[in-house]
């Protein structure tokens, strides 16, 4: 066994032994052994083979990958100064030895000779996808510019790279900073009790008396829901959206980084021939020009913004009639929201949330895929990086084919939001076995409190099945080329159709009902409780709709038309929300500074990939629904064609064949209510 956890690969990352000191040597030992090989691949003159080419890269860069991305993880679930800062030394070294790799002419022509050889047709479609996917990337990689320009292009990929670590560290530096002690219980009045427990308890944490409220979503959320007290729900929405601003110490504010971004993305995609960063973001995508886009995501507001319109003026009209609320603003919408659902449908959240306590929500999604799938789901064995965290084999036929992380809960040095990341993926190895697929499955759900096990609201149980369906397209994966395997080669607008359509399950009452059970009495969900929660499924779905496309214009607005050098994309974010929004918001609200997804993450001209990948799901959805909702024929179809396939054929190729045409729009809008 090596010393070095890190480069240990006979299995699974050992997480628990695992100190911030391990990172650097792991890294560099990796990235040498690298180079060296790539120095081999292209020291002959030979044509060489998929053999001698494609796999020895392929076996060096994933070593890098995997240890790199259990850093990252660990980044991000466990984050400490001393891990923060090994981890930002190593970054560049990653970026570097990446670009290096995506500039090699001599890499690049030995893919070329590949595809050009007699035999390449005959190929299979998995080593013919990963051959041409990566010549695409060698391109946009800076792989054919002048060798001056490529230095260029280099030193922004590590500067983008390096922008994004700092802007998720200043988001969740400016989530932890933050704390309010209440000592007046009467100040919290509405707060659910067992939201009450949990702000006790983390202020006994700190040896003091009352209540702490916190920016972690299990803890802020539910004041906004159900607090009373309209000043306190102002006070802590006002915290909420101004982190990461000028407002706070200027290490944490991120407009610096935001317009160094906007000016890095606008000039890397000048040096590759595009006129702004969206048409480069397009390129590996379905869609095929940010007009297209564009006009996607308008053509859906102008069918939406009615109903949301409507909706907002019933609720303003509600709050001003029940609640002597004048004016609604952007803290009371989720207040108003719940009592006018309350009143409408007669149940609450809270109430529902007693009848998913964790392990029924768990059991229930493991019941869906074991339904459509034939998949067991057990426990297994591994190494974790926090003690909530959890391990799960994924079994068929007996056999164990993957596994899967569990880290469920909020905490401090935890990134917000919920996400899949593959911890590996599957491919054939040199004695012809299979490597299974892992995954990371992380979300931010409010822990146990009060000696009762966590309880889930329907929202975070539809959460842990979105997740899990990405984790089902990396885990259920058929293709044994590790490039175009699982979720990897996958177009990024697409990646969200196996997520979404898994939270449809989440309102089949054959499905819930066995993933319910009062957290004190046991009893199953009743059909006329959750009779009433299908009826308010769409409740203000217009306003959810456009909340969406606001978010999805204004990315792709700020990497197409935005001047990088000057623009103001808070002015920019004032026009589309004038044009799409209907919630007013105040003027110190501040969410680009928080908008991980664009300035941190993969969906910088890319969010609407959750719209576009909502009418691939719900009009995939339908076939089910056709036949009669979860049921294993239609099931094995879509693994088949879709799940199986992993990036070795294009998206829109998986879709016509799993539903037999091009998709439609029109189940989206019926889904959503808004079909008029």
């Amino acid at each position: 066994m090596n010393k070095n956890p890190l480069l240990d690969f006979s299995d699974l990352p050992r997480f628990s032994e695992v100190t911030p000191q391990d990172i650097s040597p792991a890294i560099d030992t990796l990235l040498a052994e690298a180079r060296a090989c790539i120095e081999t691949i292209t020291a002959t003159q030979a044509a060489g083979s998929w053999d001698s080419i494609v796999i020895p890269l392929v076996d060096a860069t994933e070593r890098i990958e995997r240890t790199w991305g259990a850093v990252d993880h660990m980044n991000s679930v466990v984050n400490t100064p001393e891990l923060r800062k090994e981890y930002n030394a190593n970054l560049p070294k990653i970026s570097v030895f990446f670009s290096e790799l995506g500039q090699n002419l001599g890499l690049y022509a030995k893919y070329k000779a590949l595809a050009e050889s007699p035999d390449f047709a005959n190929w299979t479609l998995a080593r013919r996808s990963t051959v041409k996917k990566a010549l695409r990337d060698f391109r946009l990689s800076g792989a054919e510019l002048p060798e001056d320009q490529k230095k260029r292009f280099a030193d922004i990929e590590q500067r983008l790279s390096e922008l994004g670590a700092k802007f998720s560290e200043n988001v969740l530096d400016a989530t932890d900073a933050f704390s309010l002690f209440v000592t007046d219980k009467a100040e919290l009045a509405g707060i659910p009790d067992d939201v009450m427990t949990m702000y006790q308890e983390a202020a006994a944490k700190d040896n003091k008396e009352g209540y702490k409220i916190t920016l972690q979503f299990p803890s802020f959320f539910p004041l906004i829901q159900y607090g009373d007290n309209r000043k306190l729900r102002e006070q802590i929405y006002e915290a909420n959206v101004k982190r990461a601003a000028e407002f706070e110490p200027a290490n944490f504010n991120n407009a610096p980084l935001i317009r160094e971004r906007l000016k890095l993305a606008k000039e890397k995609a000048a040096l590759l021939g595009f006129s702004n960063y969206a048409q480069l973001s397009v390129e590996v995508k379905m869609a095929d020009t940010p007009d297209q886009v564009l006009s996607f995501l308008r053509d859906l507001a102008a069918k939406s913004r009615p109903y949301a319109r409507k909706e907002f003026d019933d609720l303003a009209a509600f709050a001003k009639e029940k609640y002597n609320i004048d004016t609604l603003q952007a803290w009371d919408v989720f207040y108003v929201r719940e009592k006018m659902r309350q009143a409408l449908y007669d149940f609450s959240d809270q109430e529902v949330k007693q009848y998913f306590p964790e392990n029924m929500a768990i059991e229930g999604l493991f019941n869906v895929v074991k339904t459509l799938y034939g998949v067991d789901i057990v426990p297994g064995q591994a190494p974790v990086w926090h003690k909530d965290v959890r391990y799960f084999d994924m079994k068929k036929d007996g056999k164990v084919f993957a596994g899967f992380y569990f880290d469920l809960y909020a905490r401090e040095g935890k990134r917000s939001g919920a996400w899949m990341n593959d911890a590996r993926g599957r491919r054939i190895l040199k004695d012809g076995s299979i490597q299974k697929p892992v995954a990371y499955l992380t979300c931010n759900f409010s822990p146990p409190v009060g000696g009762k096990p966590a309880l889930f609201t329907h929202d975070q149980v539809t959460t842990l099945f979105h997740e899990f369906g990405h984790g089902l397209q990396h885990m259920l994966t058929r293709i044994d080329e590790l490039p175009v395997s699982g979720i990897s080669g996958v177009e990024w607008d697409a990646v969200e159709l196996p997520s979404q359509i898994m939270e449809n399950f989440c309102w089949e009452w054959d499905m819930v009902k066995k993933m319910s059970a009062h957290v004190d009495t046991g009893e199953a969900l009743p059909k006329t409780l959750f009779d009433k929660m299908y009826a308010a499924k769409n409740f203000l779905s217009g306003m959810d709709m456009v909340r969406q496309l606001e978010f999805g214009i204004f990315d792709m607005l700020v990497y197409s038309s935005l001047d990088a050098e000057t623009g103001d994309w808070l002015k920019l974010l004032d026009e589309v929300r004038k044009e799409v929004a209907v919630v007013p918001y105040p003027a110190y609200n501040r969410f680009p500074n928080s908008f991980s997804h664009i300035f941190a993450g993969g969906y910088a001209a890319g969010y609407y990939s959750y719209k576009w990948a909502e009418v691939l799901s719900a009009d995939a959805y339908s076939a089910f629904e056709e036949a009669g909702g979860a049921n294993p024929v239609t099931g094995k179809k879509f693994w088949d064609e879709v799940l199986a396939m992993g990036g070795s054929r294009p998206a829109a190729e998986n879709f016509r064949a799993f539903r037999g045409r091009d998709p439609s729009i029109e189940p989206l809008l019926r889904h959503s209510g808004l079909a008029g």
